[in-house]
C-alpha cells in the first residue's frame, strides 16, 4: 500500500472546506447573537430567501447520498461522521472535506477506481488522457 499524498486538487477540497467552516460559523454565530430564528429565517424571510433555502437543503442531500454512496464504493470508514458534522458545522465544510479525504483515498489506490484526472507522472503512451493524440497530453 502506497502512503496518501496532498495532491492539488485534494487541497483545493481542503481549502474550500475551511473557506466553508469560517464563514458559515461567524455567520451562524451572529444569528445565535442576535438571538434569531434561524430555521425561520431561512424559509419565512421571503421568496428568494426560501429558494435559496430550499436549493441548499436538495443539493446538501443529494451531497450526503454521493458521500455515502462513494465511502462505501472507496471502502471509506465513518462516512456517517461528515453528515453528523455537518449538523453542529456546516454542509459547506464537511463536504470539501469528505472530498479532500476521498482524494486521497484514490491517490492510495482502490481496486476498480481511477483518479479523476491523470498526471503526467500517471499517463502512459496510448491510454486514455496520455500521448495518443487527444489532445489531453
Amino acid at each position: 500500500m502506497t502512503a496518501s499524498r496532498w495532491t492539488p486538487l485534494a487541497l483545493v477540497y481542503l481549502a474550500l472546506a475551511v473557506v466553508g467552516l469560517v464563514a458559515t460559523f461567524t455567520l451562524n454565530a451572529w444569528s445565535v447573537v442576535q438571538a434569531r430564528d434561524y430555521l425561520g429565517d431561512l424559509v419565512n424571510s421571503g421568496p428568494a430567501v426560501a429558494s435559496i433555502g430550499t436549493d441548499l437543503l436538495v443539493v446538501a442531500i443529494a451531497g450526503c447520498v454521493f458521500l455515502i454512496v462513494e465511502a462505501r464504493r472507496l471502502g471509506m470508514r465513518r462516512a456517517c461522521v461528515y453528515i453528523l458534522l455537518s449538523a453542529v458545522t456546516a454542509f459547506a465544510f464537511t463536504f470539501p472535506l469528505f472530498l479532500a479525504m476521498r482524494e486521497r483515498r484514490l491517490q492510495r489506490g482502490v481496486p476498480g477506481a481511477s483518479p479523476p484526472f491523470r498526471t503526467q507522472e500517471t499517463r502512459r503512451r496510448g491510454t486514455p488522457g496520455g500521448p495518443s493524440g487527444d489532445g489531453f497530453s
